[in-house]
């Protein structure tokens, strides 16, 4: 019974690999590819049976693995992958009864597309409110001007009204 139990276990577990929506990855303490699932090689373009017994920076581009294991134990990084335009969080960690390291991939290419967009959707609007100010700056200068001339033109007028009168009164 309890072998039944085993298998029935396995079997959840094999079933819910293959239905998440995050890559998973299974790598030996040489970086080699020993288990894939269906999310991971959509995201990153691939087909299972090349992949098996080859490094996983061929696929992922990173060395993130390496890390992981240079650093003994677990590691969540951010990284993109701009040759597929992907962009991934991977939490690793290791499996030691099996010596085994495991990386679970999630897509966030939307989200940092989001994030780009909108940094560059507010580097535009500080260009044009600083294109508005400039001109602005123009506007202002240009009435100043005109109105320093007119004021000027007034006070001519004005003088030589006032040396008008004041000579009909001398």
């Amino acid at each position: 019974m309890k072998e039944q139990n085993t298998r029935d276990t396995e079997s959840h577990i094999s079933a819910i690999l293959e239905q998440t929506p995050n890559g998973v990855l299974l790598v030996d303490s040489e970086i080699r590819i020993k288990y894939v699932n269906p999310a991971f090689r959509e995201m990153f373009q691939c087909k299972n049976s090349e992949m098996i017994g080859n490094i996983a920076s061929k696929y992922i581009f990173s060395d993130c693995f390496e890390r992981a294991i240079a650093a003994g134990g677990r590691l969540i990084i951010k990284e993109t992958c701009t040759k597929l335009d992907v962009s991934y969080r991977v939490g690793l960690f290791p499996i030691e009864e099996e010596n085994l390291y495991c990386g679970i991939f999630i897509d966030i290419s939307n989200e940092e597309r989001a994030k780009k967009h909108f940094r560059e959707l507010r580097a535009q609007t500080l260009q044009r409110a600083q294109e508005v100010i400039s001109r602005q700056m123009q506007t202002a200068q240009e009435i100043a001007r005109l109105l320093g001339e007119t004021t000027a033109e007034t006070k001519i007028l004005l003088v030589k009204l006032m040396s008008l009168f004041k000579e009909e009164i001398d």
